[in-house]
């Protein structure tokens, strides 16, 4: 069966393939047929796939397909081929399943949109590029999957295109996930330029023998990598184009933020980690930078008004925990809370979806209000979700997840107090700005009427409960000591990812259910305060009418005026310059070439006046110039 290993990607891409071809032409039942069962095929296929890695693992935990030599020049020969290991399998796993409920739920969601086959298409090509990035087993490859994925989020981003302002936020994300990409780029010269390969097994490999640990090489290509990493997985600095995305339809960001570009860059950093090893300052670069991230995201979602805003606020602070995971070298950990991160931001978008549909597009919280009776259906997967990512204590998989980064930062030779204080205010943060959507949109008062006979069908519903599920039931595989001790994700990992550089100490199990505790602790204070603020307070609107936090509240709305800054230092001075050059003087260049070349036409055709004696003395006059010119040159 692994040897199906290629299908995963193909059959997506070939779903793509046909609703491109097709367009106009077939009808919303055979389009919802191609879209969905494209990606579920693919779905069983993998899960075939992976019953025989399980069951008769390869040799090394491992199985490369190769299909065919892409090219072959002067020693450069990156192949077609696909990786399977642990990290993959995993990966890819979540990307499938995920994908199809969204897809699922789709059909229904989507049914009333005049995009309805390009929609599809562009999601089918979506998840196809994410799993050859994913499945790729050469960092070329790998690129081509990457820039797929940023290809279909402009698409997507920018699906309602009728709109100006959607087509700007689709412009946005291309634009600033390119930074990151030519840095990438970039990256892929150097390490082929030295090493001599792009196999990403091989390269690493080569990678250990040829540079010693933090020397400047190992260095610029792992500083280049994570410029790609940021920009894709929206982290400091490239973070802006995140919360524009929400123009898109409501499963266009549950799939973006879930299972697909969003965590591109912590898949990458994780595959590297190698690299990353023999580069230090590097890791610490990107221990802080997820830090920082995780918590200017957070005071951020504080202030949003939009629903989907806010849920994307999230996402860059979710993020940001895997970041800081990666950079303390907790890579198991880090694709542990990928894993649950997909299961509650997949929920939370969904059920944010059909809150925006029953109030007949309504997206500010402030005009929502006492939904949790109008629509029971809805309330309750998106408290579970809200929960999830809240990290509530023991019923939560997001409890498991991110209690384990915490406890790792704090143990890790990498971490620290100071990075572990950023991820527990990071965790009491998290629970306040989510616990204040769920009180501002399901409790109080009803503020927006329900769109008559609003009814949610089966097809949005199974993703919902699946996710609800998911989300309870998730942290169970990986349970920490005093908890059931049974860390099987951690183990089955073991042989992809190395285990968390730990200072041994002692007493370690009660600094465990310490960090337990004020982890829990702070999940709980963070609810407690959305409580207090928002479901019987007054809100936090008298600290916002004051100067200082008026000033405050403006620069957390506008993301710490990151957009701002780049607005004046890098938008302004190249629309000025190009005002300037208007007229192209490179055009000027060529316009000159052209000038001159019709003037000698026009001199030269004069010539042409069908005289035959000119002709003759024209060829006698230069017959002897050239002979002069041989006999004394």
């Amino acid at each position: 069966m692994l040897d199906l290993l290629w299908l995963v990607p193909t059959i997506p891409l070939l779903g793509f393939l046909i609703l491109f071809v097709t367009a106009g032409a077939l009808g919303r039942r055979a389009i919802a047929i191609v879209g969905v069962g494209s990606v579920g095929l693919s779905m069983l296929v993998f899960m075939a796939v992976v019953a025989t890695f399980l069951h008769t693992p390869p040799l090394g935990h491992a199985y490369t397909q190769t299909l065919w030599t892409w090219v072959n020049v002067m020693g450069f020969d990156p192949k077609i081929a696909f990786y399977l290991d642990p990290l993959s399998l995993i990966m890819t796993l979540v990307v499938t399943f995920v994908g199809f409920l969204i897809h699922l739920y789709s059909t229904e969601f989507m049914i009333d949109d005049d995009g309805y086959n390009r929609f599809f298409a562009y999601m089918n090509l979506f998840v196809a590029s994410m799993l050859i990035l994913l499945l790729a087993n050469n960092l070329l490859l790998l690129f081509v999957g990457w820039e797929g994925v940023g290809l279909c989020s402009y698409l997507l981003i920018g699906f309602w295109y009728d709109k100006p302002e959607n087509g700007a936020a689709a412009q946005k994300a291309f634009i600033v996930t390119r930074i990151g990409d030519v840095a990438m780029a970039v990256g892929l010269f150097l390490l082929f330029t030295h090493l001599g390969t792009l196999n990403i097994q091989e390269l690493m490999q080569r990678a250990v023998r040829a540079w010693p640990v933090g020397t400047d090489l190992p260095i610029a290509a792992a500083l280049l990598l994570l410029g790609g990493a940021v920009g894709k997985s929206a982290q400091l600095p490239l973070q802006t184009w995140l919360p524009d995305a929400m123009a898109g339809p409501s499963p266009v960001s549950a799939l973006i933020h879930a299972a697909t570009m969003v965590t591109a860059g912590v898949y990458l950093i994780a595959r590297m980690h190698v690299l990353y090893g023999l580069a230090p300052s590097v890791e610490h670069l990107i221990a802080i930078g997820g830090a920082l991230t995780l918590l200017l995201a957070g005071f951020s979602a504080l202030t949003q008004w939009d629903i989907k805003r806010v849920l994307a606020y999230s996402t860059m602070s979710q993020v940001g925990y895997m970041f800081l995971a990666n950079g303390v070298g907790a890579y198991s950990p880090a694709i542990f809370h990928f894993m649950v991160h997909a299961f509650f931001k997949a929920l939370l978008f969904l059920s944010a979806g059909l809150v925006i549909q029953a109030t007949g597009d309504e997206h500010n919280i402030f005009k929502l209000g006492g939904l949790r009776k109008e629509l029971p259906f809805i309330f309750w997967p998106f408290l579970i979700g809200a929960s999830t990512l809240a990290a509530v204590p023991l019923v939560t998989a997001g409890f498991y997840s991110k209690g384990l980064i915490l406890q790792d930062v704090w143990s890790s030779t990498n971490g620290g107090p100071w990075l572990w204080a950023a991820a527990w205010v990071g965790e009491f943060l998290t629970g306040m700005y989510t616990f204040r959507l769920v009180f501002l949109v399901f409790f109080g008062e009803s503020k927006t009427p329900i769109r008559p006979q609003y009814r949610a069908g089966y097809r949005v519903m199974i993703p919902l409960i699946a996710l609800s599920a998911l989300c309870l039931v998730g942290g169970f595989i990986n349970l920490p000591p005093g908890l059931g001790n049974a860390p099987w994700f951690t183990h089955f990992l073991h042989t992809a990812l190395p285990p968390t550089p730990k200072v041994s100490a002692h007493g370690d199990m009660e600094t465990r259910f310490t960090l337990m505790g004020l982890a829990a602790a702070a999940s709980l204070g963070g609810i407690y305060s959305a409580w207090l603020f928002f479901r019987h307070g007054r809100g936090m609107h008298w600290l916002a009418n004051t100067g200082f936090g008026a000033a405050v509240h403006r620069l957390w709305f506008t993301d710490w005026g990151f957009d701002g800054l780049y607005d004046r230092a890098l938008v302004r001075p190249y629309r000025y310059w190009a005002h300037l050059n208007r007229n192209d003087f490179i055009d000027s260049v060529y316009d000159g070439v052209a000038w001159v070349t019709r003037r000698t036409h026009r001199l030269a055709a004069t010539t042409q006046n069908g005289q035959l004696r000119r002709y003759t003395m024209v060829l006698a006059t230069g017959s002897v110039i050239f002979i002069t010119m041989v006999v004394f040159l």
